[in-house]
């Protein structure tokens, strides 16, 4: 008796060879029906005999693509229409599309193969792909995802692709980006001419050379010349912010860091991320006064080829760009922003159709986490959440993304950067437009999300977009959301701890150390936070923590005389106390951030920070090289967590004479413990066993750890983000999904 059914398929299905691979599977199973692409994912229909189905049902579970994510498989039973062979048809579109993107994907082992074997057509092919591997998010254009939507549509297929294009039995088969030497794109050196095996000459010398790489351009150089190191720094402005290193292989990366079996997982996954990992040897000047390095692993069949041609086994790979604009992408504007850097240029011909980053990850204290949600993530659904309408949040200024809610899935974007630069603005308004198009949502059924801060350029942005209605989302409240969101939380009532830099509080300070309690459903009370400082000079004192310090010190009796040693506090510092006497451009704040840049002060760290967040990686780096020991007093009074204390106690042992990385160590242990008292008696008064920690303080893993290890002999439960980043990156989401349950027009 001949059975049928009829089968859809929902998640990253789409552009990782899953109608192929659905082909075989009936083939195998002797079905016949078809296979489509449809706005939503993937359709399916079976006849055969029922055991057969069967069969094909749990292959198709249990043992799907490898680059496929499917979320959902809807099974019913339907009439049967007598097919006699099984086919391919061609997509589908009867409404608004929601299927998921599939991220770019590393090359694969087969491809790695052919493009190192001298008989292969491909051999040497940079562009070398097939559907388990290569471009996705970087080339298409538009759903759904086949070639004529793609960039490769400017090149035409040759036979031989058309051939192995068309054979269901090839691995290549609706590989939409497929092609070959002999029909397929380039890559040129200029302004010199040749190719791959001249710029690796380049870099052998010690020269720069900018690559075209998956999503955008990096700039390159041997990471273990110093004078090549160097002239990078002084030519990208970049005067201390840690670069990432692209190794040859495994062993090489193990010969410079501590490479744990959670980073090699990381490493080697699908997503191909930078991953920060405890360093063994220096880079001199590479990552300075940090304890861990950046490292990423060849994931472009041209990264293995600038290898395979004798590339240093080390090379500085850094986005191309100058110093906080967003990666160059586009050939013309790289070679217009790029020139004065870059000694030459490695030139791909195949368009890229939006700048995609790498993505940063670590493995955390509490399991792998993202600190840069980009290449191999984006635009991944990270949620589903109950609401049909869409709903577009546009996140924060620093390390903007911007989440897309369609069809109830919540789509975030590649990671923008900070929107203090007109090119970042742009970049933001692009991939707005991009993903709006893309999933063709309309504006005026669009409910815009954004920050509460009035002069965010996020918030500008979004209140000049055509949608039909917006909403303001306080910015740590987000940060709690974006945790729950990704586990589908809905229901959990929490303890939310939002330490950060800074946001807009509800009363118009700024905040950065707060707790919550509550849930989706009802939204998030603020119950207790750090005692107020007062800021001098706003956002100015981000970038100097000696101005930070003057705001808490000035709180604090008994303190040794700061302008003598050890401290030598500047002037700056006198200048900072008398804006705060006059009340002059002094804003009152509660950020945690602030608060660790006092400190860091305090220790000697007394310049400007060069890049934000600094002078608090600075004192995670000193404290790590000590041993645990009692943390400094941060204790609670009347609802707040009372700073003076603790920074009090940092001076005292300073003037001493105690070892600077023991004092940061009791410093970063009293944060903790405090932390830890507060949230275990807030869960108690409020009858909940979950803590939710979020915002860019918990960046700091030592932080993390001291938290894990304080309250594991408790019944806690502590979440962490871990599919978006705990900084602003993760925002986006959290305001997204405080959207979706706190509208109700």
């Amino acid at each position: 008796m001949t059975y049928a059914r009829s089968i859809q398929v929902r998640g990253v299905v789409q552009g990782v060879g899953f109608r192929p691979f659905v082909f075989r599977l009936a083939q195998a199973n002797s079905l016949a029906g078809w296979v489509l692409n449809e706005e939503h994912g993937v359709d399916i229909h079976l006849e055969g005999a029922e055991s057969a189905l069967d069969a094909f049902l749990h292959g198709l579970s249990n043992h799907p693509p490898p680059a496929a994510q499917i979320t959902a498989i809807e099974m019913r039973p339907c009439d049967a229409a007598g097919f006699q062979e099984f086919t391919i048809r061609e997509t589908t579109r009867t409404g608004q599309p929601t299927v998921r993107i599939s991220p770019d994907l590393p090359i694969c082992e087969e491809c790695l193969a052919e493009l190192r074997h001298p008989a292969d057509p491909r051999f040497g092919y940079p562009y070398i792909n097939c559907t388990n591997c290569g471009p996705r998010y970087t080339v298409i254009e538009r759903l759904p995802y086949d070639r004529p939507n793609t960039t490769m549509r400017h090149w035409p297929m040759d036979q031989y692709c058309s051939a192995q294009y068309h054979d269901p039995s090839n691995r290549r088969f609706h590989a939409e980006p497929i092609a070959c030497p002999a029909c397929g794109p380039r890559y040129v050196l200029e302004p010199d001419g040749g190719g791959i095996e001249p710029a690796v000459q380049l870099l052998k010398q010690g020269k720069i050379v900018a690559i075209k790489g998956i999503g955008g351009y990096h700039l390159a150089c041997d990471a273990r010349n110093l004078e090549s190191v160097r002239a990078l720094r002084e030519r990208k402005y970049r005067k201390e912010k840690p670069f990432a290193v692209m190794v040859r292989s495994l062993e090489i990366a193990r010969t410079l860091a501590d490479i744990s079996p959670a980073a090699e997982e990381l490493l080697t996954s699908p997503a191909r991320p930078i991953v920060l990992v405890p360093v063994k040897i220096d880079l001199p000047e590479v990552a300075p006064e940090n304890h861990e390095l950046g490292v990423m692993l060849p994931y472009a069949p041209l990264h293995h080829l600038l290898f395979d041609a004798g590339a240093p086994d080390v090379l500085l790979m850094t986005s191309a760009n100058r110093s906080s604009e967003p990666i160059a992408y586009q050939d013309d504007s790289a070679s217009r922003s790029l020139s004065g850097i870059a000694d030459a240029f490695l030139v791909g011909e195949r368009p890229i159709a939006r700048r995609v980053d790498d993505s940063v990850a670590r493995v955390g204290a509490f399991g792998p986490v993202i600190l840069r949600r980009s290449r191999g993530y984006a635009p991944g659904a990270v949620a589903v959440l109950p609401t049909n309408r869409p709903i577009l949040s546009v996140g924060a200024d620093l390390k903007n993304t911007i989440t897309l809610i369609a069809g109830g899935q919540a789509f975030v974007s590649q990671h923008i950067g900070d929107l203090d630069q007109y090119e970042s603005r742009q970049a933001f308004q692009e991939t707005i437009e991009d993903l709006v198009s893309m999933y063709e949502v309309d504006w005026n059924e669009v409910l815009v999300v954004h920050d509460l801060h009035p002069q965010y350029a996020s918030t500008a942005l979004a209140l000049d977009l055509p949608a039909g209605r917006r909403l303001g989302i306080q910015h740590h409240r987000a940060h709690v959301a974006s945790v729950l969101a990704e586990r589908g939380a809905w229901d959990q009532r929490v303890i939310g701890v939002s330490f950060d830099g800074t946001g807009y509080g509800d009363d118009e300070t700024i905040w950065g150390g707060e707790f919550f309690a509550g849930g989706m459903q009802e939204g998030f009370e603020r119950v207790m936070h750090m005692r107020p400082a007062d800021l001098p000079g706003g956002d100015a004192a981000a970038r100097s923590p000696i101005q930070c310090a003057a705001g808490f010190l000035a709180q604090i009796e008994g303190l040794p005389d700061l302008a003598a040693p050890p401290f030598g506090f500047p002037a700056r510092y006198y200048h900072s106390l008398q804006l705060l006497e006059k009340r002059v451009r002094t804003f009152r704040t509660t950020s945690v951030g602030r608060l660790f840049d006092a400190a860091a002060a305090l220790l000697g760290f007394t310049r400007e920070v060069s890049f934000e967040g600094q002078a608090a990686m600075w004192l995670e780096y000193i404290a790590a090289s000590a041993p645990v020991g009692e943390g400094y007093p941060f204790p609670v009074d009347h609802s707040q967590l009372d700073f003076r204390p603790l920074l009090r106690a940092v001076a005292l042992d300073r003037k001493r004479g105690r070892v600077c990385s023991e004092i940061a160590r009791a410093f970063q242990r009293g944060v903790a413990e405090g932390l830890c008292r507060a949230a275990t008696a807030l869960c108690e008064a409020k009858s909940t066993d979950t803590v939710v920690l979020s915002g860019g303080v918990f960046q700091n893993d030592l932080l993390l750890q001291d938290i894990k290890s304080l309250l594991a002999a408790t019944t806690l439960k502590v979440w962490t983000n871990s599919a978006v980043p705990p900084n602003d990156g993760g925002i986006s989401l959290g305001q997204a999904a405080l959207a979706a349950f706190v509208y109700s027009g």
